[in-house]
């Protein structure tokens, strides 16, 4: 069974999504609210939030950089009526995994959002099994089960903080540059959205990083990007 939450004040999107998700393994809790959105995010154990933009008590925004600020790892789909890119940059540097811009078509919203589902719990396909298990150091990277842990602690990783982790432990020592970062984590292949790469590499920094001005594991390639210690 997959929990989803819908925080979104328009009934007619909810009553759609309501109808779309009656398959007996999925389960749709929806709330008008934004604050009641934020609190039953951080009681809850959802599998994705789908997020509207604009609500009438509290910006989507604000919930979104409260999800992420209390480490919830649920995937994050946002909903936008604004065509503006720096919505689009802004919701990806808070830590929303997608977005989808109003007005919609069903059929896309719901790709997308199984697709956050099914990315957050897939098995990735691996040639050894030494490949399914990185370790460096403190840190334990499980591709199978895609969870990571620190000094035997589990990290609570969103998708795509995982699929960063493991992009860069994967190559030790290869410099990347946002771009191909972006590319190859986020599958946006046109420029304007690196500042989302700098925002998820600063909060898992702060996940797995004991000095933040003296990193272990993520390091800065100057000029370049980022690189994992190799």
């Amino acid at each position: 069974m997959k929990n989803i939450l819908l925080v979104e004040d328009d009934p007619e999107i909810a009553q759609l999504l309501h109808l779309h998700y009656k398959e007996p393994n999925y389960r749709l809790t929806h709330t008008y609210s934004g604050k009641e959105g934020l609190e039953k995010a951080l009681a809850g154990n959802f599998d994705l939030i789908i997020l509207d933009l604009t609500l009438p008590d509290m910006d989507g925004m604000e919930v979104c950089k409260g999800i992420r600020d209390h480490k919830v790892s649920a995937a994050i789909l946002m909903l936008t009526s604004k065509s503006e890119e720096i919505d689009k940059v802004l919701a990806l540097e808070l830590g929303a995994d997608d977005y989808v811009t109003k007005p919609f078509g069903i059929r896309e919203l719901m790709a997308r959002s199984k697709a956050l589902i099914r990315r957050s719990e897939q098995l990735p396909q691996q040639t050894t099994e030494q490949a399914k298990e990185i370790v460096v150091k403190e840190l334990v990277i499980d591709q199978n089960l895609r969870k990571a842990s620190l000094k035997g602690a589990r990290l609570e990783l969103t998708p795509k903080e995982f699929d960063l982790l493991v992009l860069l432990a994967s190559n030790p020592g290869k410099a990347f540059t946002r771009q191909e970062l972006l590319e190859q984590v986020w599958g946006y292949t046109f420029s304007g959205y690196e500042h989302t790469v700098t925002a998820h590499i600063n909060r898992l920094r702060i996940k797995i990083e004991a000095d933040l001005d003296q990193p272990e594991y993520i390091l800065t390639s100057w000029g370049i990007g980022y690189r994992f210690i190799g």
